[in-house]
């Protein structure tokens, strides 16, 4: 009887060897640091707004800061589209070291 309580547990402490590993991996990505950072500013609609986003690319990164300023500036599926096809006012994107 000794030995499914003993298989039972060492399947457990894997489990949560497994889990934990998993853990440290997702905490581990959301350190990671990027490589470009971008600042975009968009006037929309007789407002303006700036933002700055860090990405691994410099696409990525000037991407979600066209993204986040038009969060700020528009409401509804319409104006953020419309938004987002704004050519910005300011766009600086540069290398992190």
């Amino acid at each position: 009887m000794a030995a499914p309580t003993r298989s039972r547990r060492h399947r457990g402490w894997l489990i949560a060897a497994a889990f934990s590993s998993f853990v440290a991996f997702v905490v581990y990505r959301s350190f990671y640091v990027a490589g470009f950072r971008c600042e975009v500013c968009i006037t929309f609609q007789g407002r303006q707004a700036c933002r700055s986003v860090d990405g691994p690319t410099e696409h990525e990164a000037r991407s979600g800061a066209v993204t986040n300023t038009c969060a700020q500036l528009s409401s509804g599926v319409t104006d953020s589209i419309a938004c987002e096809r704004t050519p910005p006012s300011k766009a600086d994107c540069r290398a992190l070291d």
